[in-house]
């Protein structure tokens, strides 16, 4: 059976009113979610980077998480959105050497900022971002529950 045809697995909605979705067989994913699914009200993000309200970055790479995250947090909260609202992240990153050398702080300040809930999430390198000091950039989709 194609992988597009496979069974699938869909969580009972949590206390968000999300599903997982996980298909059948497939490995169990650590830190992110294979699929999402919501229905509700949407608030998405633009791509997001690690500086404060006065454009000022944050130190080094896992600072520079730290604050999108929480700028990203705040932008949900601005939406009536929480975290735990959240169906996708895009990251991109300039280094992924970079990326992958950090995972365990990465793991930390996720975990501090967004806590244990893990989205959809892609990872894609790039040559560089429109701020030429940004490390990293992310975008968010969230979905209020109906």
């Amino acid at each position: 059976m194609s992988a597009m045809r496979q069974p699938g697995a869909i969580a009972p909605a949590t206390g968000n009113g999300l599903h997982v979705l996980q298909p059948s067989g497939w490995p169990q994913p650590k830190g992110y979610a294979n699929g999402m699914m919501a229905e509700g009200r949407y608030v998405v993000t633009g791509g997001v980077v690690g500086w404060d309200i006065s454009g000022v970055f944050a130190d080094g790479f896992v600072g520079q998480v730290r604050q999108t995250l929480e700028n990203i947090v705040a932008i949900l909260a601005a939406g009536g959105a929480r975290p735990d609202h959240l169906v996708r992240l895009t990251w991109y990153v300039v280094d992924m050497d970079e990326y992958v050398s950090n995972l365990k702080a990465l793991g930390k300040v996720y975990r501090e900022v967004v806590g244990t809930h893990y989205p959809a999430m892609a990872l894609v390198q790039v040559v560089r971002l429109v701020e030429p000091s940004a490390r990293v950039e992310i975008e968010a989709t969230a979905v209020i529950p109906r």
